[in-house]
């Protein structure tokens, strides 16, 4: 069944159906965009929550090194991931449905205002030739009527005793030539209507029954692309539901690798002191003759033993805290076993950065065999300055390695005392507010102790003249203590310990 056949007389029904079939692919387009906005939305929040509870600084990067706390840092990045799957859903569908549909729907509305425009031409043609075959039927009407009456005239005349002959074929020939006139427009009638005829059979035969079809052809087409775009909805988002299924089971895995013992065991090997267990307080007998202590002696302790580190926590930096000496270069302020630590990562460090000026003095000398034996390319003596800072931080870092290697080797070989502090206390060697001065250095340390969080080598010379800033030279090797924080200045730290800011133009970072 086809429109042309059946529907050949419901242009206006063909007119609004094939309308409301647009308006259906209009509403369609606007929907998916809709639904764009709610995924890049979805995909905004997901990402501002997972860069809110992103791990920054170097003691959360420090607390990253326990499985749960690393786990849950997985699981933000797994999200993160996940958030971007969901925006490249949002991509797709919009590409790949709103951007070809609304292509698709001016193509249409172009055809179908095309094919009306061409039925209603035929129709106005059709309508035309009918008001000429009516005026020619109303011609021939009247011509008819006037040679009728021409020729009952023609009979009355000839009827007519006292008419005379030249009256009698004078009306004879009136009445011949009327009917000769109504003859033609007669012909005229008949041709016209049969001129008519044709058209209109050819009009409501072949003519709309075409333009009804096409229209049905261009109406199925848009239902078929539009049952596409639905399909396209769906196969949109099955076609990353792998990865969205590997970030889900990303985030399953971070649960799974969480692991109590191993945390615990971490834990205890970061804070142990190495200290061994205060021993017990002597008894004292003054009726044997002892003369009475000082009042800082060890049977007036509490001040002191309220004091102890591991229990104690840091408020509020007292007078006496504040101008205590600065921590010392060989760690020897801390526990044993957090200096051993702090002395091996100190060693590491050294290790690196001797390592890589090692390489850099290497691709120096490389570089300068190469100028000259061919001194176009360069001027060797232009690399001088370059070798000499190197020779130099490779001759100071060696030194420095040496230096923390035997305060390494001191700190293990003297773990064979480590109750000394007690042992002083209990016989009153150490006075109350020297023991409180070696346990808030302890918490000093570990409050105020920074890392660096990254590397970085100089692009260009900075003079660091105005104050908080400090001098580097091109090529020097810095550590990042602070990032850029969008004011264009970094925090470094140089080998030789001067801290201050610099450009952060002026570096590169280091992978």
């Amino acid at each position: 069944m086809d429109w042309g056949t059946e529907l050949w007389d419901q242009y206006d029904v063909i007119d609004k159906h094939t309308q409301s079939g647009l308006d259906l692919v209009e509403r369609y387009i606007k929907f998916v965009k809709e639904r764009t906005e709610i995924e890049q939305s979805y995909a905004k929040q997901l990402r501002s929550l997972t860069k809110k509870y992103a791990k920054r600084g170097s003691k959360e990067e420090q607390e990253c090194k326990f499985t749960n706390h690393a786990a849950f840092q997985d699981i933000l990045n797994e999200l993160n991931d996940y958030a971007g799957q969901r925006e490249l859903i949002a991509e797709n569908m919009m590409t790949g449905i709103c951007v070809e549909l609304t292509k698709y729907l001016q193509d249409l509305k172009q055809e179908r205002k095309t094919h009306l425009s061409d039925a209603k031409k035929a129709q106005q043609n059709l309508e035309i030739s009918f008001k000429h075959l009516e005026s020619t039927k109303k011609r021939f009407a009247k011509e008819w009527a006037e040679a009728d009456k021409a020729t009952q005239q023609a009979e009355k005349t000839e009827n007519d005793l006292n008419a005379t002959k030249l009256d009698v074929e004078k009306a004879k020939q009136h009445a011949h030539a009327r009917t000769h006139t109504s003859e033609e427009c007669r012909n005229d009638y008949a041709a016209q209507l049969q001129k008519y005829n044709k058209e209109q059979n050819h009009l409501y035969y072949t003519e709309i029954p075409q333009i009804f079809n096409n229209m049905q052809d261009m109406d199925e087409r848009r239902i078929r692309r539009l049952a596409e775009a639905y399909c396209q909805f769906a196969e949109t988002e099955k076609k990353v539901m792998p990865i969205i299924s590997k970030c889900l089971e990303g985030i399953s895995s971070a649960g799974g690798k969480t692991n109590e013992k191993q945390d615990s065991v971490l834990f205890i090997e970061q804070h142990k002191s190495g200290f061994e267990r205060p021993v017990d307080v002597e008894f004292e007998d003054y009726t044997q003759g002892i003369k009475p202590a000082t009042s800082d002696s060890s049977l007036n302790p509490p001040r002191v033993r309220a004091k102890l580190w591991p229990f104690s926590k840091k408020n509020k930096m007292s007078h006496a805290e504040k101008h205590m000496p600065p921590a010392a270069e060989d760690f020897s302020h801390l526990p044993p076993e957090q200096r051993k630590k702090r002395l091996q990562a100190k060693i590491d460090d050294i290790t690196k950065d001797l390592q890589k000026e090692l390489d850099q003095s290497e691709a120096l000398e490389k570089m300068k065999g190469v100028y000259e034996q061919n001194p176009q390319m360069g001027d060797p003596s232009s690399l001088e300055p370059q070798i000499t800072q190197t020779t130099q931080n490779i001759g100071r870092l060696k030194g420095e390695l040496t230096k923390y290697e035997t305060w390494l080797s001191e700190a293990v070989g003297g773990e064979e005392s480590p109750n000394t502090l007690a042992n002083n206390i209990q016989h009153g060697l150490v006075t109350a507010d020297q023991s409180q001065n070696i346990y808030t250095e302890f918490d000093d340390e570990f409050d105020d102790v920074e890392t660096p969080i990254g590397n970085c080598s100089a692009l260009y010379t900075f003079e660091g003249n105005s104050e908080g800033t400090i001098a580097i030279m091109e090529g020097e090797l810095l550590s990042v203590m602070e990032e850029d924080k969008g004011d264009g200045w970094m925090r470094v730290l140089k080998a030789n310990g001067e801290e201050g800011y610099i450009p952060s133009s002026y570096v590169k970072l280091s992978p």
